[in-house]
């Protein structure tokens, strides 16, 4: 039996980088999964839209392939929301994330999978973190491999957990999973991330992490900085603080129910 595999691609201005990223997954995950690639632009400004209808043909050629468009902008969590749902609706074993701007290597998707499969874990998580210096070396700029360090030592200190990176955004999830938490209620900017982690944590879901090289080029990057330290960590502290009940009744949009 083929697991189907929705391989989601959430993309936003991207014109530039994402036919190259599609021309990266690598072929024989079609003949080894029952396969499918959803890519949904988030009502980009430029051509990102155009450049996927007008290769649409070719590219199907190797994989089945859905383009969809966001009516407005969802944002970075909304957009995942879209795709998780989809992965729901239409009986997905399991659901990949992919970002179209290249930053995150395709040819490590069946590694993800692979590692899901095998262990039976809920969600398999890239991180730029287990190799030292990696990231540093594959591009990553310096306030930015500081920033990720720090966010992480908090947030582990702070939920008892041990993961070498809460902020990469290559991660496979179980979809039977996602059907157990309450993704849909999470934010919908970049804190969405750190959110459906808090939900996994507390669901008492397994998380397991592979090592993946980090790759900075041209694309553009939307995340303003320390409003993300901010949201993710105030969402950190107040998922603990709710879970320990010494907030009671505090309805925030990222909490799990228990």
């Amino acid at each position: 039996m083929k697991y189907k595999i929705l391989i989601y691609i959430v993309t936003y201005n991207h014109e530039n980088f994402i036919l190259k990223v599609l021309k990266r997954i690598p072929k024989y995950l079609n003949k080894k999964y029952n396969l499918q690639i959803l890519i949904s632009d988030d009502k980009s400004k430029d051509n990102t839209l155009k450049v996927l209808e007008k290769s649409k043909k070719k590219i199907s050629k190797n994989f089945k392939i859905k383009i969809i468009s966001t009516v407005k902008n969802l944002g970075y969590g909304g957009n995942q929301k879209v795709g998780y749902k989809y992965a729901i609706k239409k009986y997905f074993d399991y659901v990949v994330l992919l970002h179209g701007d290249g930053q995150y290597a395709p040819e490590y998707i069946d590694r993800l999978i692979s590692k899901l499969i095998k262990t039976d874990c809920d969600a398999v998580f890239g991180s730029r973190m287990l190799k030292k210096w990696g990231a540093l070396k594959g591009g990553m700029p310096l306030y930015k491999f500081i920033g990720n360090k720090i966010l992480t030592f908090i947030q582990n200190k702070i939920l008892s957990t041990n993961l070498s990176e809460f902020h990469s955004g290559y991660r496979a999830y179980k979809v039977e999973t996602l059907k157990k938490i309450s993704f849909d209620t999470n934010l919908d900017d970049y804190s969405f991330d750190t959110q459906i982690i808090i939900q996994l944590i507390f669901s008492k879901n397994r998380i397991l992490e592979i090592s993946i090289p980090t790759y900075y080029g041209d694309e553009i990057s939307y995340v303003n900085g320390m409003k993300y330290a901010f949201q993710i960590l105030l969402s950190t502290i107040l998922a603990k603080l709710h879970k320990m009940k010494i907030i009671r009744n505090y309805k925030t949009k990222y909490l799990v129910k228990y």
